[in-house]
């Protein structure tokens, strides 16, 4: 029983940790490239914005989105166990393709996210076992 909320208690961390970093990125995001004046929120408005993103920001973005899959992942490998850090890795691995699919990002920003969250996380697990 204790081992089971303990990976339970891990993954909750490790997910809580990547949320509060996402939450960073966006709160960067819309300083440096802030919504324009009247934005209602419709789907045409939010892929033209992206489209508009600057180069650099998204290259700030990309290592951003790294970081916080590592510190998300060694999080839950360090509380929990292989399982916790295999569940966190899985969400926040399906939360990148599903952000990558819906919006208009240009297509380095997608290989560049594909190859470098992987490796967090990857970086994440090794780190975290490592005593």
């Amino acid at each position: 029983m204790y081992s089971a909320l303990r990976t339970l208690a891990a993954v909750v961390a490790g997910m809580l940790v990547a949320f509060v970093l996402v939450m960073a990125v966006e709160l960067f995001s819309a300083v440096v490239h802030p919504f324009p004046e009247g934005f209602l929120g419709t789907t045409d408005e939010i892929c033209r914005h992206v489209e508009r993103y600057p180069q650099w920001v998204l290259a700030v973005v990309v290592a951003a989105w790294a970081a916080t899959a590592l510190a998300g992942t060694w999080t839950a490998r360090r509380i929990g166990n292989l399982g916790s850090f295999a569940v966190v890795s899985l969400l926040l691995l399906a939360a990148l393709v599903l952000n990558l699919s819906m919006l208009p990002y240009p297509l380095w920003f997608k290989i560049a996210s594909l190859l470098m969250v992987p490796a967090a996380i990857f970086a994440g697990g090794r780190w975290s076992a490592a005593k």
